[in-house]
């Protein structure tokens, strides 16, 4: 099965690729996989729904694009974080940001929720997206450690786990918060967690 026509060129008048991953995650996030359809997409989008299939043979195939772009542009920013000249203490507080960050909260959204859906082949292929992105984190803590500046007998593994848990629960519950800002939830969330990984 393909997940999207990514090689092929948009013949003249056709949308960018991008632009029709985007519209799906807005989609699959507002009705779920279930209740959402390739219709709604091309509704969206303004284009017959035949036409959508130029770009996704399915709705899973639709899905699945969904899941891989938004955990390619996690994997991306993350080695970003990592190259930096910052601190453990430092990268560990752009990521949370990153990781929260509104523009892509429908990929986030509908990674957590409805990745699930996919048959087991293309969880596969989500999953080994999943290992990189822990494993980047995991690598940062470890710079932490190695430098002193976290505890000597910190769990890194257990320590990205945790760094997850709340990154994930904050796309969860963010825009339904009042008065919550990206600035706020990263500054409780860091400070929480240096409490836990410094001496």
């Amino acid at each position: 099965m393909k997940a999207a026509a990514a090689a092929r060129p948009a013949p003249n008048g056709q949308r960018r690729l991008s632009e029709v991953i985007d519209a799906a995650a807005k989609v699959f996030a507002e009705r779920g996989y279930h209740g959402a359809s390739t219709q709604d997409i091309a509704d969206l989008l303004g284009m017959r729904q035949a036409s959508l299939y130029y770009y996704f043979d399915s709705k899973e195939a639709a899905l699945e694009a969904v899941c891989r772009d938004g955990h390619e542009a996690f994997v991306e920013r993350i080695d970003h974080i990592a190259a930096s000249a910052a601190n453990a203490s430092e990268k560990v507080a752009r990521l949370l940001f990153h990781h929260a960050a509104p523009e892509r909260r429908d990929f986030t959204l509908v990674f957590l929720r409805e990745r699930r859906f996919l048959p087991l082949p293309a969880r596969k292929r989500i999953r080994a997206f999943e290992v990189q992105y822990e494993q980047a984190i995991q690598r940062i803590i470890e710079q932490g450690v190695a430098s002193g500046e976290f505890l000597a007998d910190l769990d890194t593994r257990m320590a990205t786990l945790a760094l997850l848990g709340l990154g994930n629960s904050a796309a969860l519950w963010f825009a339904r918060e009042p008065g919550a800002t990206l600035e706020r939830l990263t500054q409780g969330y860091v400070d929480l967690l240096m409490r836990a990984f410094r001496r």
